[in-house]
Parts: C-alpha cells; sequence; structure tokens
C-alpha cells in the first residue's frame, strides 16, 4: 500500500499537492459556514446529577443540570437606581430562548451583607454554549441596564463557560514551529530538506483543524479539542515526514535515483509510519470504550489530527519529495550529515558499552523511571475549578467576588431533587420536605440549606444546599457522596421518596467517580489493542509485550511528574498556577491513550530498522547495534520536536491544556532516551536471539521466517 501510494504521489506530484491545498481550502470554508461549537458536556446518563434533573423537569421545575450566576458588583453599597436596573436586568434575562428561570438576585440570600455584591442563579434547559454564538450577546444587552447604572457585571458557571475565549493558542503554536526549523537545519543542514516536514504538518494540521470543526456541528466535542487535535497533529505530523525525509535523502547520498529512493523510502519507512499512525489511532478511538462520550470524543478529536497527518506524510510528503528530489540539501546552512555506517562512530561506541552490561544499564533505566513514578501513588482526580483560571476570565472574577461575600461554596450550590412516591398527599409531602430539612441542617459541611420546596405539580420536591467548600477542594466531593449514600436515604427512609443530587458540581462530581472507576478498563483495552498490534507487525511475542511493558512503565513516570507539579505544586508558579489543583478527572485517560500511542511511534521505527538488519543477517547484537546507531540521531530529533510543540503549550490559559502539555512533554523525552536508547537496546542485548522467537502456529522459532517476504 505505501509503496503504490509514493508511486502515485511520484507520478503526479503537482496533482497531490494541489489536491491537498483544495482540500484545505474546501475544509476551511465549510467549517466557517457549518461548523459548530465546542463545548464541555460531562452529563452521565443514568447519573444522580442526570437522573434529579430528568425528575425535576418531568415535574416542571428547572433541572439544575445548567446553571450559571450573573453576578453584579459595586464599590459601595448598591443604591436605590442600581437595585432597579438590576430588578429589569433579571427580567430581560429571563426572556432569553433557554433561560428557564432566574432567582431574585436581591433577595435576602442572594444580597452580601455589606450590600455590595448580589447575584442571580440562572436556570438552563442546555449548556449555554449549545445555544448559539449569539447568546452571550443577547445576556450582554440583558444586563446592559446594570452596566449602565454603574454596577460590573460577571458571569460563573455554565454562563461562565460560555463567556469564555475560543481556543487559540498562536503563541504556542509559533514556539513549537520555531524549535522545529532550528533542530530540523541542525539535523539536516539544508532549508528545503527542514522545510518539507513543516509543509507536510503544518497543511495537515490546517485541514485537520477544518474537518474537526465540520464534525463538530453534528457532534459535541470537548473545548480542548481543537488544541488536542493542533498538539497532536503538529507533532506526530513533523515527526513522520521527518522520518521519511531522513530515509529519501539518505538513499539519494547513497547513489539511488529519486524514483528508486522514494520507493525504498516508502516501502521501508512508510511502512513503519503506517504501523504508528494506526496504533496512534487506535490508542485514541480506544476512549470510546469508557462509554464515556466526552472522553471518546476527545479522543476522536486527537485521531483526526494524527490520521489526516499521517495522510499528509504518506501522500503529500513523497508528492514534495519528488518535486524537491536531487536538491533536497539546496540552501545549505551547514554541511549535510548522512547517517552514521553499521559500524564506528560514537552510537556504535555506545552501543558497544550497553552491550558489555546490558542488565546493569537496564536495570538503572528501569529504577529512574520508577522514582520519578512515586508521585502516582498519591494521586487525586477531580476538577479544576474556576479559582485555577485566568482573571481575564468573567467566569474567575465571578468566582473570586462571590467567594469573597458568601464563602468558598457559593459558586458550588447543589441541588436536591426528591422524587415522591406517587399518590403522595400534600401533607405527607410536607412532612417529607422538613424531615429533609432538617436532615441537611444537621450535616456539618453544609452552610445555607434553602427551603425544600414542591415542584409546580407537586409531584417532586426541590431545594438546594452551599457547601462550605470550594468547587475544587475535597471536602466537596466527600459532601457529595454523604449527600447520596446517608443524608438524603435516612431522611427519607420509610416515605418511599428517593432523593438525587444534581446541578453542574453535582454532574462534574459523578463523571470524576465515573472516569476513576473506567480508567482500568481503558488501561486494557489499549495495552492489550498495541500488543496484538505489534505483535501482528513484528510476529514476536518477546518484543510486543516488552514494548507494552515499559510504555506503561514511561506512562507511570509522567504521571509522577505532572502530579508532583500541578497536586503537590512543585513548580506550579513558574506555569502562572496561583496554587495546587488536583488531577483533572480525564486528563489521566486522555495521557495514557496518547502516550501509549506515541511511545509505539519511536519503538515502530527503531525495531523496524533493527528488524530490516536482523533479516538480513541474523546477527542480534550487530543487528541492535545498527538499527540504533542509525535512528538514535533522527529519533532524537523527532522527540526534541515533538516535546517542544507539547511544551510551548504550557503558554496556555486553560489549565487542563497546560497539564496535558507537561505530561505529554515529559513522556516523549523520557521515552526517546531512557526508554528507547537505553533500556530497549539492553534488554535486547539480555534476550538475544529469543527477541525474534515466533509461534509455530506463525511459521516457526524465528520472525524472520515469517517476515523474509517482506524484507
Amino acid at each position: 500500500m505505501t509503496l503504490r501510494l509514493g508511486a502515485l504521489a511520484g507520478r503526479h506530484p503537482r496533482f497531490v499537492v494541489a489536491a491537498w491545498v483544495a482540500l484545505l481550502l474546501v475544509a476551511t470554508v465549510a467549517n466557517r459556514r457549518l461548523g459548530g461549537e465546542y463545548e464541555d458536556h460531562l452529563e452521565l446518563p443514568g447519573s444522580s446529577a442526570a437522573t434529579g434533573a430528568e425528575v425535576l423537569e418531568a415535574h416542571g421545575a428547572a433541572g439544575g443540570s445548567h446553571a450559571g450566576q450573573v453576578v453584579f458588583s459595586t464599590d459601595a453599597a448598591l443604591t436605590g437606581p442600581q437595585r432597579a436596573a438590576i430588578e429589569e436586568a433579571r427580567a430581560d434575562l429571563a426572556r432569553l430562548e433557554g433561560v428557564e428561570a432566574v432567582s431574585d438576585p436581591l433577595g435576602p440570600r442572594s444580597v452580601a451583607a455589606d450590600g455590595k455584591v448580589a447575584y442571580a442563579t440562572v436556570e438552563f434547559g442546555t449548556a449555554p454554549g449549545e445555544l448559539g454564538s449569539g447568546f452571550v450577546d443577547e445576556a450582554e444587552a440583558a444586563v446592559a441596564p446594570a452596566r449602565a447604572a454603574g454596577v460590573s457585571v460577571d458571569y460563573g458557571g455554565s454562563l461562565g463557560q460560555a463567556t469564555r475565549p475560543k481556543a487559540n493558542d498562536p503563541a504556542s503554536e509559533l514556539i513549537g514551529l520555531v524549535v522545529a526549523v532550528v533542530v530540523l537545519l541542525a539535523v539536516f543542514g539544508s532549508v528545503f530538506a527542514a522545510a518539507l516536514p513543516l509543509a507536510s504538518a503544518i497543511l495537515a494540521v490546517l485541514t485537520a483543524l477544518g474537518l474537526l470543526g465540520c464534525l463538530s456541528a453534528a457532534i459535541q466535542f470537548g473545548s480542548v479539542s481543537p488544541t488536542l487535535a493542533t498538539m497532536m497533529g503538529l507533532g506526530v505530523g513533523i515527526d513522520y515526514a521527518l522520518f521519511l525525509t531522513t530515509r529519501f535523502r539518505q538513499r539519494l547520498i547513497d547513489g539511488d535515483a529519486v524514483p528508486d529512493a522514494l520507493a525504498a523510502t516508502m516501502g521501508s519507512s512508510g511502512r513503519a509510519v503506517v504501523v504508528a499512525a494506526v496504533t496512534v489511532v487506535l490508542a485514541m478511538l480506544g476512549l470510546y470504550a469508557s462509554g464515556i462520550a466526552f472522553i471518546g470524543e476527545l479522543g476522536l478529536a486527537a485521531a483526526i489530527g494524527v490520521a489526516v497527518s499521517a495522510l499528509a506524510a504518506l501522500t503529500l510528503a513523497p508528492a514534495l519529495l519528488t518535486l524537491v528530489g536531487g536538491r533536497i540539501d539546496g540552501r545549505r546552512v551547514r554541511r549535510p550529515v548522512a547517517e552514521p555506517a553499521d559500524t564506528g562512530g560514537g552510537w556504535h561506541r555506545y552501543t558497544l558499552a550497553l552491550e558489555r552490561r546490558p542488565l546493569t544499564f537496564a536495570v538503572v533505566g528501569i529504577l529512574s523511571l520508577a522514582v520519578l513514578a512515586i508521585p502516582l501513588l498519591s494521586m487525586e482526580l477531580g476538577h479544576i475549578g474556576p479559582g485555577q483560571e485566568p482573571t481575564s476570565y468573567s467566569e474567575r472574577r465571578a468566582y473570586d467576588e462571590l467567594t469573597a461575600a458568601f464563602g468558598a461554596g457559593a459558586s458550588v450550590k447543589m441541588t436536591l431533587a426528591v422524587d415522591l412516591a406517587p399518590g403522595t398527599s400534600r401533607g405527607e409531602a410536607k412532612v417529607v420536605a422538613e424531615r429533609l430539612e432538617r436532615a441537611l441542617g444537621e450535616t456539618p459541611d453544609i452552610a445555607t440549606v434553602s427551603p425544600v420546596e414542591p415542584t409546580p405539580d407537586s409531584g417532586a420536591l426541590r431545594g438546594q444546599v452551599v457547601p462550605k467548600s470550594g468547587p475544587d477542594e475535597a471536602a466537596t466531593a466527600a459532601l457529595h457522596e454523604e449527600l447520596l449514600d446517608e443524608v438524603l436515604p435516612t431522611a427519607l427512609r420509610g416515605t418511599g421518596a428517593v432523593g438525587y443530587v444534581t446541578g453542574t458540581t453535582a454532574a462534574q462530581l459523578d463523571f470524576v467517580d465515573e472516569v476513576e472507576s473506567r480508567l482500568p478498563l481503558i488501561i486494557a483495552v489499549v495495552v492489550a489493542g498495541a500488543f496484538l498490534l505489534l505483535f501482528a507487525a513484528f510476529r514476536s511475542p518477546v518484543l510486543a509485550l516488552k514494548a507494552a511493558l515499559l510504555n506503561l512503565l514511561s506512562i507511570a513516570a509522567s504521571y509522577g511528574v505532572v502530579v508532583a507539579v500541578f497536586q503537590w505544586g512543585w513548580g506550579s508558579g513558574a506555569l502562572g498556577l496561583s496554587g495546587t489543583v488536583p488531577i483533572e478527572s480525564y486528563v489521566p485517560m486522555m495521557m495514557f491513550a496518547i502516550v501509549f500511542g506515541l511511545s509505539m511511534d519511536y519503538e515502530v521505527f527503531l525495531l523496524s530498522r533493527i528488524r530490516e538488519h536482523w533479516l538480513a543477517s541474523g546477527d542480534n547484537r550487530a543487528s541492535v547495534a545498527a538499527g540504533l546507531g542509525q535512528t538514535a540521531r533522527v529519533i532524537g530529533a523527532a522527540a526534541v520536536i515533538m516535546a517542544s510543540v507539547f511544551f510551548a503549550f504550557l503558554l496556555s490559559s486553560n489549565v487542563v491544556v497546560k497539564m496535558l502539555a507537561l505530561g505529554l512533554g515529559v513522556s516523549v523525552l523520557l521515552d526517546a532516551t531512557v526508554i528507547r536508547l537505553l533500556i530497549v537496546p539492553a534488554l535486547m542485548f539480555v534476550f538475544g536471539r529469543a527477541n525474534w522467537w515466533s509461534p509455530r502456529w506463525l511459521g516457526g522459532g524465528s520472525a524472520a521466517a515469517a517476515f523474509g517476504d517482506q524484507a
């Protein structure tokens, strides 16, 4: 397949380039006309929060699953005209399409003791971000009377999330590209050779973003999806084209004509690109095994970035290589460097040192990763609250104002939904409400309890509690569990009623619990899938199992670094964080799939070259030495580029993006150095010919026999 793709691109290079440019233009125009919005949608069907919202909606009350706050603040106590303007703003907000209810911002529980802050809770039937791009403008128009009266207005909760600026990190992307240019110039020594991988990757990423935007009209992608697709597409796109360009250039240096060099490149490195890309895409799509749509769709966004970049590497890159041809070392900035020979040179001496004491080197590498993984033992999953967002966000300002005026739990209101038994009279419902209010009042971690009142049809009860703790504190999660497991069941025992905790915070906490319970399943699915793919590619259970286990160790080490920085606070100030934060619930799952897939990239490229020498010679020692010597430089360069692309996104204002950027960048560096250049070759020396053992049902005891026809 790769040979045919390369041959097609080689025969019609200008047509292939024109086709990619046309695809980019079509995807971009379609995205602008048809593209949807990116919105975090953390609801889980069947959870307490989702069921509670359904109960309230079925009985004519606002469900509470999509709630936001409109916070009004002044430098002095609210005046009469300002209060009148706030009332007018409330009435205008209540008339907006999609708004189910707006609480009284001037009620006794909604105005701060000093009279400087007041807030209204706005209930929506759906997430505000799904109401169209013009909804925020309509909300701004509704609160205009308050602003005209000298009142500052900010938005919290789901309404605040809808006002966030769209994901756009041009500085991060530019930094990643600048580093890539520097590294590629250092690797190739010529402008033409360095520009080719960049051109392929950039065109692919822009196309992928256009396609993702079109797809977002039908699928609800999370807010970090475009950033994730950019990070993944740019990183792997440059890497894949880099590996192809390196091999093509070396074949030209060895004396091949351009068509022969292209055929040899696509037949070897092209096949490795396919295996690597399929591994990453399958790992991303494996996130659907979690059963959580939000997680699966983030994986799909990343998979789109990887798939389009891989397709560009297999079609656009060969076309560009054909067009450049023998001028690939043109516009030199230094003397071009060829691949090292099989013998001699620094990398060959390094492999000889590994061969003399392979077990020692392997143990040292494994222990170093184990030390980095120690913080993983104290990982705490949670949800990053608005207190860690930039102060330029309206959501952060609303949170700060509410916290200062009403306490840490003011932005964490939990809605209680009680589904009464059929036939419950009004008198019996009143008794149930009183029992529940009494139980809530005796719960230590609750700051305030609103009256528990019947819904419009009297078929259910609705109340609200405000915790003493903030949205990302462990005490809030503990209170949520206590309400579900103890307070509600005890208060409602014998009444036939069933209680639920709903609202935005409850939905987030349900999401955290669900993700935590399903993480082992994702690990099993991704590891099993990668093992089978590598086994099919190399027909060696030893190599496949070793790769899977070492990838687990690499991921554990990168988890440890993320926990140390974000949860323990080691160096978090340098990342622009004001304190420690829990590990966002879905980050470990996303990191696992991404890191496992990317780790296989370097494994495939290294083992593919080693295997070529093994098939030709049958000498394990010489094959490992030659394969490592010929790939170490390019794997190191690829890792530096990909890690730089990831690290550049540490400049993002989104804390989740920072978390992913650090974890992915660290994992790439660890994988390309400690794993691929130390532990893998050392263990291959330890295992010797056992590396290439294959079951008899696959053709006998040697992978060489099974793959001899593809050598």
